[in-house]
């Protein structure tokens, strides 16, 4: 369980806008105050839907622990990767976006300029020691007019920003507990991936970190 006082009421931290390319912006320390109830929110979406880990379709097995809420659910197996409304571990509905995702949601993209942003589907994604997430689009939404909105949990990882093709050189972005990344516009196709997951401990989530990626898939 989380406890809450794991969190000071106040955290403490200003928050610190830092552009990465037209389009995309760090939100530093954008998620510190709502940290508890997120985190509270993420233990009621896991015991309903508990994290699993994906199959590519070329048959790989994703080092990553995944699960989802809200309306619509990012899946992979060997016939595809795309959005589905039923669990297929269950055959239930997701579990319901909570209201604190959609209000961090709301205020990051309007913090980076995309005002109106409104989720249906929030991936979540647990990294342990030595996860990563190799460099990717994200392009099985509908609308690539809709922003990503990225929330780090737990221990540190390296981002890495890339560019509108594969072989672009990546920035490589250190984001902390608490850091929301957002991208969208221009920038809305450029590939994005995690360095291997360094050994570290966080006070709440232990070695873990977890990152909620919402999007407007529908």
């Amino acid at each position: 369980m989380i406890s809450g006082d794991l969190f000071p009421a106040s955290t403490g931290h200003a928050v610190q806008d830092e552009p990465l390319c037209e389009g995309a912006m760090v939100l530093r320390g954008f998620a510190l105050a709502e940290q508890l109830r997120l985190l509270q929110a993420i233990e009621t979406i896991v015991a309903q839907a508990p994290f699993r880990h994906l199959i590519t379709p070329g048959g790989r097995r994703m080092s990553v622990g995944m699960t989802n809420a809200g309306p619509l659910g990012w899946v992979s197996d060997r016939r595809g990767y795309r959005y589905a409304a039923l669990d297929p571990d269950s055959g239930k509905p997701w579990p319901a976006m909570p209201e604190a995702f959609l209000q961090l949601a709301g205020a990051a993209a309007a913090q980076a300029g995309f005002a109106g942003f409104v989720p249906d589907a929030c991936l979540i994604n647990r990294y342990q020691t030595g996860n990563q997430l190799t460099l990717h689009q994200d392009r099985d939404e509908r609308d690539f007019d809709q922003p990503i909105v990225s929330v780090s949990l737990g221990v540190p990882a390296v981002f890495l920003f890339g560019g509108l093709q594969r072989s672009d050189r990546a920035q490589r972005v250190a984001l902390a507990h608490g850091d929301v990344v957002v991208w969208g516009g221009p920038a809305r196709l450029r590939y994005h991936g995690v360095l291997p997951l360094r050994p570290a401990q966080h006070q709440a989530l232990g070695h873990s970190r977890i990152n909620l990626t919402f999007r407007r898939a529908g």
